[in-house]
């Protein structure tokens, strides 16, 4: 009986403990999607390839930024993100060559951030609000933190895009 009484015990221990951490990885991965958009929606900055990777509330960022100053800002974005206890700042400074680039027209931009949510059934309810300079502004819905994640993202891919702004709403902000 007393056999019995251990393993039921221990497997129920067992159980909590993997639910704690299903959490834990719920958890992480949501701080990861609102980092990640925090740092790809910031005014005034672009970070190039960023990945962000997030373990028990610790996160770290890596990728290229022009400048210091670019760097610093990135990490004080990530410090504001609700459930981050630290940030491990791997952000490379890389100064942007000082060579003559392809231009592309705004209109080239909106055309192709168009067709590329276009190719993303769960980008139907995501449009171009405008673009600037190479600024896109997104608006729209998706369902999730992720999906809009994906359209800022997707954005992202098109040669010409400078900077995203995202006006997105989700269905759980």
């Amino acid at each position: 009986m007393k056999k019995i009484a251990v393993t039921v015990a221990l497997a129920g221990a067992m159980f909590a403990a993997s639910a704690v951490a299903a959490r834990a990885d719920v958890k992480d991965s949501w701080i990861t999607t609102k980092t990640k958009i925090a740092l790809l929606t910031m005014d005034g900055f672009s970070v190039n390839a960023v990945n962000v990777d997030t373990i028990n509330g610790k996160v770290t960022i890596h990728g290229k930024v022009a400048t210091a100053a670019d760097r610093t800002r990135a990490e004080q974005t990530v410090r504001k993100v609700d459930g981050v206890k630290t940030v491990k700042n791997l952000l490379q400074v890389v100064p942007e060559k000082a060579v003559m680039a392809v231009i592309v027209t705004d209109a080239d931009v909106k055309q192709g951030v168009e067709a590329s949510l276009k190719t993303d059934a769960r980008m139907n309810d995501v449009t171009v609000a405008s673009v600037n300079n190479g600024v896109v502004l997104l608006s729209g819905k998706t369902e999730n933190a992720g999906e809009n994640l994906r359209a800022i993202e997707n954005a992202y891919s098109v040669k010409g895009v400078h900077r995203v702004a995202s006006e997105i709403q989700t269905g759980n902000n």
